[in-house]
């Protein structure tokens, strides 16, 4: 049976380049890098270039680079750091802290649970294409703002936010602005400068790197509260062993990310393309989030009278690897928050599903993809006392 990999936003595989570098630190140069003999500076060193080189990618300097085992962890020290340094600011009647309803679970969990222990939130509401609309923005930053966390691009609906807009807004009131880029790195050009951007959060396993490892960008100046205490790792930032191996298939990745961006970015955007105008030639068919401003490997469909659930088992049976949602939350039978924010009702959202493609799709798989789907929705369709209604 053939077997097509359309599930690049959930995790990617590891580059045979990035792979090749990370080896030698498993066995042969396997020093704890805080050590000061030579197998430690060995290792120091290796990080070291891994920090160079994920700060290329970002338009930073080295030092404002603090790693991290992913994503989540990023986005935690991000905003509870943020947070428990501003702990005093509780108590007023402005917003501490301003996200969006439609972010991924590492930040709308965190700010949840800041809720709990007093601090104010406002989750921003979302357009149809689940884009925040800036002056929504501006008109909830108060005194007591402190902290704006809002994602560059979002992980289900493949939607790029107006960033730009949003970091010359927080810079204006001087607040910090933080990103979740996990989906948007390696596939939209960021640099975090010329964004207003003080604090960034990226996922290794995202561009071709190793799972278990990422990094945030943390502007010069900026305070966080260390949500880890111990031997003071990473500029006190985070306290912990470094993987020297992860660390160095991030900083590969990272630098494969800039070297090939426009090949890699033109390549998945043009599957991309064929995939949305075939599958939407099926009867019914919709595609959810920004038709122009989205992720160019992101494509999230909805079919009216279907199950995504089984849309996707069926899939699975003819080869095909898909997802009905974000994957930390894919096992969850509620309908997904990111489309109930963008207005749709819960038996649309359950009828979605979403395809991603990467740098080593080909079109071949997409023509694959664009001839099973029908018939499989139709098969579905057949089924369905909706549809026969």
């Amino acid at each position: 049976m053939k077997k097509v990999y359309m599930d690049y936003a959930a995790t990617t595989p590891v580059d045979d380049e990035v792979l090749k570098e990370m080896m030698p630190y498993f066995q042969k140069n396997y020093g704890n890098a805080s050590s000061i003999h030579f197998f430690g500076r060995e290792s120091s060193k290796a990080v070291e270039d891994a920090r160079a080189r994920v700060s290329d990618l970002l338009g930073c300097d080295p030092e404002e680079i603090v790693f991290t085992s992913g994503g989540t962890e990023s986005d935690n020290l991000a905003v509870k750091g943020v947070a428990y340094l501003n702990k005093d600011k509780r108590g007023g009647k402005g917003y501490n802290i301003i996200t969006c309803g439609i972010e991924h679970p590492a930040v709308l969990e965190t700010c949840k649970h800041l809720e709990k222990q007093g601090f104010n939130v406002k989750f921003l509401p979302v357009d149809k294409y689940g884009l925040i609309n800036p002056m929504d923005l501006e008109e909830a930053i108060s005194k007591d703002t402190f902290l704006v966390t809002i994602m560059f691009a979002n992980n289900e609906i493949g939607t790029i936010e107006p960033m730009e807009e949003i970091g010359k807004i927080t810079k204006k009131h001087g607040v910090l602005l933080h990103t979740d880029a996990v989906q948007a790195v390696g596939k939209v050009p960021i640099n975090v400068n010329k964004l207003n951007i003080d604090i960034l959060s990226i996922s290794s396993h995202k561009i071709y790197g190793p799972k278990g490892v990422g990094a945030l960008y943390i502007r010069k100046g900026v305070k966080l509260e260390p949500l880890a205490h111990g031997g003071g790792h990473e500029r006190s930032f985070r306290s912990s062993t470094l993987n020297t191996p992860g660390i160095v298939g991030l900083g590969k990745a990272c630098e494969l990310g800039k070297k090939r961006f426009d090949n890699d970015a033109a390549h998945m955007k043009t599957l991309r393309d064929i995939l949305i105008k075939k599958v939407l030639r099926i009867e019914e068919s919709f595609l959810n989030g920004h038709p122009e401003k989205r992720l160019v490997n992101n494509a999230h469909f909805r079919f009216f009278a279907i199950e995504g659930e089984s849309l996707n088992l069926m899939l699975d049976d003819k080869g095909i690897a898909a997802a009905t949602g974000s994957a930390c939350s894919s096992k969850k039978l509620k309908p997904s928050h990111v489309l109930l924010g963008i207005g749709l009702k819960p038996e649309e959202a359950h009828g979605s599903i979403r395809l991603s493609v990467g740098k080593y799709s080909t079109k071949e798989e997409v023509e694959y993809v664009s001839d099973v789907l029908p018939e499989v929705v139709k098969k579905l369709r057949n089924m369905s006392p909706l549809w026969n209604r």
